[in-house]
């Protein structure tokens, strides 16, 4: 693939730009009780929010995190209050960016148009974006679209608010850590992807397996950035 062919970047934001592995964790803990390792609790939270997200695809992500909040803990024989679980949902604010987020970032908008996919609502992604500095060209939230990824709606939405400027989805590099939530409807939207290997080769983690072959992988967003500058290769 050749860099300058892509005049749009379209992004994940937890998991990818954020880290929501140790963000969610740190609220796991918490919960009275939950005593289980990261593995554990990570595979549940992919488990439960899945199915949470299929059944109820309008609900916005607050509540989800809530929902899953309880399941994970009835899991391990505990029991979240709702004002615990409530405090879960509450705290996509507190997760953090990785490290390389916001430089990779500042790069990239100088080269194209950034936008974010995001599986939550536009309430919790305000406070992500101002710690990403707001970059973004575009947001298209699951409560824009009423669905959850890897449900097709957000690249619907993405390839038809970039066409409006002039961009085609040859021209457009998706960017995401999830195979399951991202790297295969992007593929099946007919977007390039590009694989952010946020766990580097390790398997589990937050999101459920899925055997799919992304077009470029990196395991971080600085690898990126430096395969753009450097055009390739």
């Amino acid at each position: 693939m050749t860099p300058s062919a892509f005049r749009a970047f379209t992004f994940d934001c937890y998991g990818t730009l954020i880290d929501w592995e140790q963000g969610m964790l740190r609220a796991l803990r918490a919960l009275p009780g939950l005593d289980a390792d990261d593995d554990a609790l990570l595979a549940a939270f992919a488990r439960h929010e899945h199915a949470i997200q299929e059944e109820h695809p309008a609900m916005l992500y607050p509540e989800v995190l809530g929902r899953v909040a309880k399941a994970i803990a009835a899991d391990f024989g505990r029991a979240a209050s709702d004002t615990k679980a409530a405090a879960f949902g509450a705290s996509i604010a507190d997760w953090p960016p990785f490290p390389d987020t916001v430089a990779a970032l500042d790069y990239l908008k100088q080269h194209g148009l950034l936008v974010v996919l995001s599986n939550v609502d536009r309430a919790s992604f305000a406070e992500s974006a101002r710690r990403l500095g707001d970059p973004f060209h575009a947001v298209v939230t699951a409560e824009d679209v009423g669905s959850y990824k890897p449900a097709p709606a957000h690249f619907a939405r993405a390839k038809a608010l970039l066409a409006k400027d002039g961009i085609a989805p040859g021209e457009i590099l998706h960017v995401a850590q999830s195979l399951f939530h991202d790297v295969q409807p992007g593929r099946a939207a007919g977007l390039a992807t590009c694989w952010i290997d946020r766990r580097a080769g390790r398997p589990g983690g937050a999101t459920p397996p899925v055997d799919v072959e992304p077009d470029i992988r990196f395991t971080d967003l600085a690898q990126l950035a430096a395969w753009h500058r450097a055009g390739g290769g």
